[in-house]
């Protein structure tokens, strides 16, 4: 799946785009709006984005789970090599287990207070009252997508399109 990302500049456009995309068969759980006017979505019924797409949480706890199990993989083998412990396949995967979740529950606080490193390069466009909005599609309807937007609302201003799957790893766009 990928991921498209237009501005639009009224709530209105948003609107008549979200009956659109309604009408091709793109569900609410693939369509969603961000902005700084949250009441104004509730009152036209829009689906607002949920905490997972607006803050880096699901990348945060990815990162935070991976990074724990290191640790904790990594102290296991000292404790083993300095120490004559021999330890179970069982007590290896509990200490692990309990790294992966520890970390994934530290990297938690850092994702809920960080913006999505996707949508944070829009952040000062969403303060000044324009709409991001995200559809998610099939790669191979990409195209078809984006044609059909460019048609039917040249208002609305491609942003990007990326993937829907959150990499750990990348950088931040600011």
């Amino acid at each position: 799946m990928k991921r498209i990302y237009y501005l639009i500049p009224t709530i209105e456009s948003v609107d008549e785009i979200s009956d659109d995309l309604h009408q091709q068969g793109i569900t609410d759980w693939h369509f969603h709006v961000i902005s700084k006017n949250e009441s104004g979505l509730f009152t036209h019924k829009l689906h607002s984005a949920s905490v997972l797409y607006r803050t880096d949480l699901v990348r945060f706890l990815e990162r935070g789970a991976i990074v724990g199990a290191l640790i904790a993989n990594c102290m296991l083998l000292l404790v083993t090599a300095s120490v004559a412990v021999d330890l179970s396949v069982g007590a290896w995967l509990a200490i692990t287990l309990f790294g992966v979740v520890a970390g994934a529950w530290l990297g938690g606080f850092g994702g809920i207070t960080s913006e999505n490193y996707n949508i944070r390069q829009y952040h000062d466009r969403i303060e000044d009252g324009t709409y991001l909005i995200m559809i998610d599609v099939k790669k191979q309807d990409v195209a078809a997508m984006e044609s059909a937007m460019k048609k039917n609302h040249p208002e609305a201003e491609l942003q990007s399109v990326v993937s829907t799957i959150t990499n750990p790893f990348i950088e931040a766009k600011n």
